[in-house]
């Protein structure tokens, strides 16, 4: 499975096979520019560098991804230093919410797999795909991009309301851990500031 047809999930042919379900418009489309207008329904969070999003499907609970928050950037590299610094660590946070997420929900939840491609999409984002001892044997240990098509496109692993629980504790989480690191800066700034 080449990540094309993986990608579905951020480029949005994902479910409804490959038809939009939203009434009001084609934000997938414009995934970037709904999210900072506020109208991308898949915006979990603000971040410093980017968007947080649940993914399109959901056959690993809690797929999410990182949407860099300038649609003309296509590579990590094209960042400033501190901009660059900024995404890769909103990556670790999201990371980190959907491990802490996951693994209460889940006693089979194994890890977080953090992915920045770009193979297909033409703008910035990072991958975090929880991994869980369920998955298929053949499969568990592999990439996710190995998974059938099927996965990619039914509407059974498509994101829909029956997810808000896992979307709203990924929220919270995200908030959660974003407090402790600004109290974390807090805390460097103070001693910097005595040393």
């Amino acid at each position: 499975m080449a990540e094309d047809t993986v990608s579905s999930a951020v480029s949005g042919s994902a479910g409804s096979g490959g038809a939009d379900p939203d009434p009001v418009g084609d934000w997938r489309a414009d995934r970037i520019g709904t999210a900072l207008k506020g109208t991308n329904p898949s915006v979990l969070r603000r971040l410093r560098a980017g968007f947080a999003v649940i993914g399109d499907v959901q056959f690993l609970p809690g797929y999410s991804v990182l949407l860099v928050d300038d649609p003309d950037v296509q590579r990590l590299s094209e960042l400033s230093q501190a901009r660059r610094r900024a995404f890769l660590a909103d990556m670790d946070r999201l990371g980190e919410a959907v491990e802490r997420v996951c693994r209460a929900l889940d006693p089979a939840f194994r890890r977080v797999n953090l992915e920045i491609l770009g193979n297909t999409d033409g703008f910035l984002h990072a991958h975090v795909w929880p991994r869980f001892e369920w998955e298929p044997a053949d499969l568990v240990g592999r990439p996710v991009w190995l998974y059938p098509a099927d996965h990619w496109r039914d509407d059974a692993f498509a994101l829909n309301p029956q997810h808000d629980p896992l979307r709203e504790a990924i929220g919270r989480e995200l908030d959660h851990l974003g407090a402790r690191d600004a109290a974390a800066d807090t805390a460097a700034d103070a001693v910097a500031t005595d040393a």
